[in-house]
């Protein structure tokens, strides 16, 4: 009999909510997509602020899970056995002990807290941007290490400097969807690999936990931390209050769900030692399934815990991937956006989900009428620093090698073959440490475009599958969760039975030479431009 699960899948620029019907595969019947903001730089009040608002995350938690049962009448409330989450990871949402924010949320992007991280661990003799003692003392306990100004401990320190009366509010210590979670349930909890991310987990076999001699040398009041809990675990069911927003039934179970460079993965079917997949979101990432902790702190990679326990995701991340095509449409492609949908009137584009649909069809025309190579033209998708495999927040984006006969669609193309050649960086990083395969899954937004997919099989010179519906697969993940906590599958590696591949990209052999021409220049120009980023962008440090 079909069992029927709703998920969240909050990403930087919008919440997706999918309706999903579990039965011999894994089916959305329904989804809604809802926007909300964005606070950058001024909009925080401090230069390099990233925030957002949580009562706009459950504004549109609350629109888009009422929305999915209008599109489904036919399932009521009471059918659902249980919601779960995927979500951003390493944001830092302080609590009191009634649940309410204490300040708006710092999302992972937010790199405000240089001088936090400098005094904390970036001093004295450094390896890979960390003082060589401390360096030591968290690969023993983590396996990974806290030296970007974008992990969360430094925004908490820089919480504790620069705002102390919030600080003594301070109740528990969440990420974004152990946020959610508690607005549903009322529970303060955090999943592992959230717990994880937060770079005070203890790792080691038999110590898993919040890691007390961490949070000692970096002065973390271990008493903020929440108690940790399974990815695919029940932590508690929805009250009657946040029933009534939702429009779910009090008493709904609630799983913990994954964060995105968890449950991402998973949803592409990307689960057995050995598979590699690349997102590209907002953020964008490469992610390869290890059964071991593995770590390379001068390139910012590691092995990150999962929603499986029995295995780790070697992952190396890039902040601004697909954001760069919005970037695109809002300065390069704005002008034509409104030709392009005059010329397509029956298309319904009042909605936010069908409008990016609508903007990304229009790009791909764009790209796909431009050469490989975009005329010489090369992008750097460094739009708000760089954090692998290289960690600089003054890492910015350029375009290099304009000339007279350059147009509008080589700087597009160029833009997408940019981000396709970050990713490669970071694959041929990994390839160092592990085995890649010759066929990669790709999923995100950016998995929406054959263009794109042919580009990224062309630079990659490997297959790149796509399953069905690659947007959402974040969402699939985060059913996963409920499907292995409720014994209807033994773990999550079962899930890949649920996920074939729906299109296969092969490579170009043609297109080679020129990639690997622009890549080289590529690789070159942040060599060539730290010190000039540093000039413009280091604020006197």
């Amino acid at each position: 009999m079909s069992k029927y699960v709703i998920t969240y899948d909050i990403g930087t620029t919008g919440i997706k909510t999918c309706l999903i019907e579990v039965d011999e595969e894994i089916r959305i019947l329904a989804s809604a997509t809802e926007g909300y903001n964005l606070y950058v730089n001024e909009e925080t009040g401090v230069d390099g602020g990233a925030e957002q608002d949580a009562d706009e995350w459950w504004k549109a938690m609350c629109i888009t899970t009422q929305v999915v049962f209008k599109k489904c009448p036919d399932i009521k409330k009471e059918q659902i056995e249980g919601i779960s989450f995927c979500s951003a990871m390493q944001g830092l949402v302080l609590v009191d002990r009634e649940g309410n924010c204490i300040r708006r949320p710092m999302t992972y992007m937010d790199q405000r807290a240089r001088e936090e991280l400098k005094k904390g661990i970036a001093y004295g003799i450094q390896v890979a941007g960390a003082e060589v003692t401390k360096l030591l003392k968290y690969l023993r306990y983590t396996g990974a290490v806290s030296s970007s100004v974008k992990d969360p401990i430094w925004k908490y320190k820089w919480v504790e400097a620069h705002e102390p009366e919030n600080f003594k509010k301070i109740y528990k210590w969440l990420d974004i969807k152990e946020y959610l979670i508690c607005r549903c349930s009322g529970e303060f909890v955090m999943t592992n690999d959230s717990a994880f991310g937060t770079l005070l987990y203890d790792t080691r076999k038999g110590h898993e936990g919040w890691c007390k001699p961490i949070c000692d040398m970096v002065g973390v009041n271990i008493e903020h931390m929440p108690e940790i809990k399974a990815s695919t675990e029940k932590v508690g069911e929805v009250t009657e209050k946040a029933a009534a927003e939702l429009g779910l039934a009090p008493g709904t179970a609630v799983y913990g769900g994954g964060g995105d460079a968890s449950l991402i993965g998973v949803g592409t079917g990307a689960v057995e030692v050995g598979d590699t997949h690349i997102y590209s979101g907002t953020s964008g990432w490469v992610g390869t399934v290890v059964d071991k902790q593995l770590v390379d702190a001068g390139a910012m990679m590691a092995s990150i815990v999962g929603a499986d326990p029995t295995s780790y995701n070697y992952f190396g991340e890039l902040e601004t991937s697909n954001k760069c095509v919005g970037w695109v449409k809002d300065h390069l492609a704005l002008d034509e956006i409104g030709v392009y949908l005059k010329s397509h009137p029956t298309e319904n584009v009042h909605s936010y989900e069908s409008f990016e649909f609508n903007l990304y069809d229009y790009l791909e025309e764009v790209i796909s009428r431009a050469e490989p190579g975009a005329g010489g033209v090369v992008f750097t998708p460094w739009l708000h620093g760089n954090r692998c495999p290289f960690e600089d927040p003054n890492a910015a984006g350029m375009f290099f090698n304009i000339r007279l006969e350059t147009g509008k669609t080589e700087l597009i193309r160029a833009v997408v073959e940019g981000i396709c050649f970050h990713l490669k960086w970071m694959l041929e990083r990994q390839a160092k440490k592990i085995e890649i395969k010759d066929t990669i899954r790709f999923c995100g937004g950016g998995a929406l475009g054959e263009a794109t997919c042919q580009i990224l099989a062309d630079i990659l010179q490997r297959k790149i599958e796509v399953v069905d519906s690659p947007q959402n697969i974040g969402a699939v993940g985060a059913a996963a969760c409920i499907i292995v906590g409720m014994g209807l599958i033994p773990s999550m590696k079962e899930v890949k039975k649920f996920i074939p591949a729906k299109i296969t990209y092969t490579p170009n052999p043609a297109n080679k030479a020129v990639y690997e021409r622009n890549f080289e220049v590529f690789k070159n120009l942040y060599k060539c431009n730290k010190k000039n980023f540093e000039i413009l962008n280091g604020k006197g440090e």
